[in-house]
């Protein structure tokens, strides 16, 4: 929860605004470089989640590497600081510029997505006489029981290579003299908070080693992705995700071979809990029906509860800092946006709020300001941070 110092200085400042714990940030990092630490393991951060530059300043200083799946995300990575060897390429659509680039670059790894990848890397990577680093995105059929927005596991999902294709790959392999193939690579889907999805993960990539192996392939990096949730609901309580509980299950049930990594790719687990929203109440609506918040921030500024239906806990913050006894009472919080889809919850119970309270929208720190869109030609939106 916000101090009263920072919801007075919050009143001061222009909304809507992400605010930025990087205090918060830092101990999350901290909790996951000392449990993953435990057992060797390697982590990426994903660029994707949030590119903020302070945010990725941050991750960087603390050791790990960067998982990116755009051109533009590994310059930005390797602009940001991370070490050439740490940064790795995925994307079910990379374009002959970006793997250009990252050919020339000399990045650790691209985790490649079809067979037909596999060949332009090499064609690409012949023309420049250089060897690309390659790793093999399979996918496992494993059900991440999440949104079905943000599974990315199944076969029915566009990325990475089924494994009736597999004997394909391995054709193609042989066949690519400036590939170096490094291992295998999942990724099953975004917000996992059931544990027992990893173990079934850990299950297909031991039989995918052994498979590889059978062949003649020497595994060198087992990449099992990302994909750990967070609390959404409580905050305060659970800011931190449990990374003990997450790296003890691969620890347990993946079978790591002497000479293999294990790396991982976090990205909402390092940083959703760091950042809020921070908006104003333009107008309250009382209805007979309905009673409406109206921000000035909207589906323009997080347009996660939109798309994916996603929960974020919303807080009327001025009538923390005001001892007037409170009334509760229930609102649909919507935004400005000229779009009936703009509505951040229906029915959310808080303090009877007027014109001018300060609101903000928790957990926003992954995939908030990085899909941030200028429909209806708003202005962006800013960055605030708690170490200013």
């Amino acid at each position: 929860m916000f101090s009263s110092a920072t919801i007075n200085r919050f009143q001061q400042l222009d909304t809507p605004f992400y605010y930025y714990d990087l205090g918060l940030l830092k101990q999350t990092l901290e909790a996951c470089r000392a449990a993953s630490a435990k057992y060797n393991f390697h982590v990426h951060y994903a660029m994707k989640a949030n590119f903020n530059p302070k945010v990725v300043s941050t991750i960087q200083a603390c050791g790990f590497g960067a998982d990116s799946v755009s051109g533009n995300e590994v310059k930005a990575a390797i602009e940001g600081g991370f070490s050439k060897d740490k940064v790795v390429f995925a994307g079910v659509g990379k374009s002959d510029k970006e793997i250009n680039y990252a050919l020339d670059a000399d990045i650790f790894c691209f985790n490649v997505e079809s067979v037909q990848e596999l060949t332009i890397i090499n064609d690409l990577a012949k023309a420049k006489g250089k060897t690309a680093r390659v790793a093999i995105r399979i996918n496992p059929n494993v059900d991440a029981n999440t949104h079905h927005f943000i599974t990315t596991g199944l076969e029915e999902n566009k990325f990475g290579v089924d494994i009736w294709q597999l004997p394909n790959v391995v054709d193609a392999l042989h066949a690519s003299t400036n590939l170096e193939f490094m291992g295998i690579h999942f990724h099953i889907g975004s917000q996992i908070t059931d544990m027992e999805v990893f173990k079934n993960l850990c299950v297909k990539v031991n039989e995918l080693d052994k498979w590889f192996d059978e062949r003649g392939f020497t595994i060198k990096i087992l990449n099992v992705g990302g994909g750990l949730g967070v609390d959404y609901y409580n905050p305060d309580t659970n800011s931190i995700p449990d990374f003990e509980s997450y790296f003890k299950v691969f620890n347990e049930y993946l079978v790591v071979k002497p000479g293999q990594e294990v790396h991982f790719e976090l990205g909402r687990a390092l940083v959703a809990h760091s950042a809020s929203l921070i908006s104003r109440v333009l107008y309250v609506k009382n209805g007979l029906k309905k009673n409406f918040l109206i921000l000035d921030a909207g589906m323009t500024e997080l347009i996660r509860p939109m798309l994916y239906q996603a929960y974020h806990q919303i807080d009327n913050l001025t009538p923390l800092i005001n001892d007037a006894p409170t009334v509760m009472t229930k609102y649909d919080v919507v935004g400005p946006i000229c779009e009936s889809t703009d509505c951040f919850r229906k029915d959310v119970l808080l303090p009877e709020s007027v014109r001018g309270n300060l609101i903000a929208i928790r957990t926003a720190g992954a995939y908030g300001e990085v899909m941030v869109s200028g429909y209806n030609l708003r202005d962006r939106v800013q960055s605030v941070y708690s170490e200013e």
